[in-house]
C-alpha cells in the first residue's frame, strides 16, 4: 500500500524533474535523449527487427524507423534533421549538403492518437528515407526532432549509424581471457578483412569501437590491431577487449494491466491510470549463474487485445523496489532501453531509509521489459562522451557464461579526411 500511495507523486516528481534539466541549460549533447517532459518510448529500429542494433547498411533499403510518443491530446508539428559525427560522437567537419540528400529537414507527418487508453498521446513514425532525409555517406549520425516554431529547442534525439559493410568482422567472445578462464570475465577476439575497403594503412587508419549490449558506457576503441596479416587485421589479446561478464537482464511483463503479470506483485488502477509494483529484487552478486533467455537489456510494446500495441497499449506507473543497504559512494540506476541506455535523473533509485530499499517510479508503455540494477558514482551521473562506465557487477554479479552481445564497429580515419567512414559493423554474441 505504501508504494501504490507513493505512485501518484511520483509522476509530477518526474515531470518537474524533466522541466527542471531543461530550464536549467544543461549542456547538450549526442547521446540518445529524450528532453521533453511529455515524449516517451522513443525507439529506434531497422527493419522492424527488435534485436538488430541501429544501423543501416546497402542491403536494409533504408528501412530504419523511428517511434515515439507525447502525452496529450493534440498533434504538435514537429520536423526532424540530421547531424553527421566522428567515430567520438562530436560533429563532424562535413556540411549539411556533403551528408544529406536535398534538405536537410523533413516533416513527422506519420502521427496517430492512441486508443482506448486511459492515458492519451499521439505517437509519431519517421523511416528514413521513406519519409526523407537520406543520408549520403557512413557514419554516425544524430537524429534530431524539434517543434516547427522553434527549431533550436531540441525535443529529443537518436543516435543510428549507416555502414558500407566495405569489410569482413569476424569474432568470437568466451571466458578465456588474459585475466584467466571461466573467472567473470569475456575476452574479445577480431578479424577485419580490409581486402575490399581500400585502406592504405591498416595500423594508423582503423579505429574498432566494441560495446557490450549496446551500452554507451561500456565502450572500448582499439587504435591499433595487434598483428596485420596480407588482407586481414586481428585485435588479439588485448586487455581492451576483456569485459567484464555481468548477467543475464531481468525481466517482467506489463502486457495486461489486470493481473499480475510476469515478476509483477500487484497491478491495479488508481482512478486515472494503471500501475504495477515489480516484485522485489534483492543482489544476485552471491548467488549462482542462472541461464535465461532475453532480450539483452531491450524491451518490447505489447498489449494483449490490441490490434496495433503502438496506439492500444497504455502507460502503467511501474514501481521497482530493491532490497539492498545503502551505498554511501555511488547510486544506483535501473538500467536498460527503458532509460535509453544512460544514468539521468529519471532513472536514478531513491533509497528509503525506513524500508530499507532502493525505489524508483516510471511511466512505462505496456509491454515485456529487461533491466538491470547499475552503481555509479556519485560524481558521476552524466550521459555525456565521458561518462564512466556504471558496475552492474556490485548487484548483479560476473558470470561468465553469461550472453552477452557486443557490438563492433570499424571505422577508417585517415589523415586530411573530414570525416570517419563506417567501414563496417557485426554483432558478436559470446558463447556462440
Amino acid at each position: 500500500m505504501k508504494h501504490r500511495q507513493a505512485i501518484r507523486p511520483a509522476i509530477l516528481a518526474l515531470v518537474l524533474a524533466l522541466g527542471a534539466l531543461r530550464s536549467a541549460g544543461a549542456q547538450p549533447d549526442t547521446s540518445t535523449r529524450i528532453f521533453h517532459p511529455l515524449a516517451r518510448t522513443l525507439t529506434v529500429t531497422v527493419a522492424d527487427d527488435l534485436m538488430r542494433p541501429a544501423v543501416l547498411t546497402p542491403a536494409d533499403a533504408d528501412r530504419l524507423t523511428f517511434s515515439f510518443d507525447i502525452i496529450g491530446d493534440d498533434r504538435r508539428y514537429l520536423r526532424c534533421r540530421l547531424l553527421h559525427c566522428d567515430a567520438d560522437w562530436r560533429p563532424s567537419r562535413l556540411v549539411e549538403s556533403e551528408y544529406v540528400d536535398g534538405f536537410n529537414e523533413a516533416e513527422i507527418g506519420n502521427y496517430a492518437f492512441s486508443s482506448n487508453t486511459y492515458v492519451h498521446y499521439v505517437n509519431y513514425r519517421f523511416t528514413i528515407a521513406d519519409d526523407g532525409l537520406r543520408p549520403l555517406v557512413s557514419g554516425n549520425y544524430l537524429w534530431q526532432v524539434y517543434d516547427e516554431s522553434d527549431p533550436d529547442d531540441i525535443l529529443l534525439q537518436a543516435r543510428f549509424r549507416v555502414a558500407e559493410q566495405s569489410v569482413g568482422i569476424g569474432g568470437y567472445a568466451d571466458g578465456r581471457t588474459s585475466r584467466g578462464v571461466n573467472t567473470g570475465f569475456q575476452q574479445l577476439r577480431l578479424e577485419v578483412n580490409v581486402a575490399n575497403a581500400g585502406v592504405p594503412n591498416p595500423y594508423t587508419d582503423l579505429i574498432v569501437e566494441v560495446t557490450r549490449n549496446d551500452r554507451p558506457d561500456t565502450r572500448r576503441l582499439i587504435m591499433h590491431p595487434q598483428r596485420v596479416e596480407g588482407t586481414k587485421v586481428v585485435y588479439d589479446y588485448d586487455p581492451a577487449l576483456i569485459f567484464a561478464a555481468g548477467n543475464e537482464y531481468r525481466r517482467f511483463e506489463t502486457v495486461r494491466v489486470n493481473y499480475e503479470g510476469m515478476h509483477i506483485a500487484e497491478a491495479g488502477f488508481d482512478g486515472r491510470m494503471h500501475y504495477a509494483l515489480v516484485a522485489t529484487d534483492s543482489e544476485r552478486a552471491s548467488h549462482p549463474y542462472i541461464y535465461d533467455s532475453t532480450q539483452r537489456g531491450r524491451y518490447k510494446i505489447d498489449e494483449y487485445n490490441a490490434t496495433d500495441p503502438d496506439l492500444g497499449a497504455d502507460y502503467v506507473l511501474t514501481a521497482f523496489t530493491l532490497d539492498y543497504p545503502e551505498i554511501m559512494d555511488g547510486d544506483v540506476y535501473v538500467e536498460g532501453d527503458l532509460a535509453l541506455r544512460g544514468y539521468t535523473d529519471l532513472n536514478r533509485m531513491k533509497y528509503d531509509r525506513d524500508s530499507g530499499a532502493y525505489t524508483l517510479t516510471l511511466p512505462l508503455k505496456q509491454g515485456s521489459y529487461n533491466y538491470q540494477y547499475a552503481v555509479l558514482p556519485k560524481e558521476g551521473g552524466s550521459a555525456g562522451l565521458a561518462a564512466p562506465a556504471a558496475d552492474d557487477a556490485l548487484i548483479e554479479g560476473n558470470h561468465y557464461e553469461t550472453v552477452n552481445e557486443y557490438n563492433v564497429y570499424v571505422y577508417q580515419r585517415t589523415p586530411g579526411a573530414r570525416y570517419d567512414r563506417l567501414l563496417g559493423a557485426a554483432t558478436i554474441v559470446s558463447g556462440r
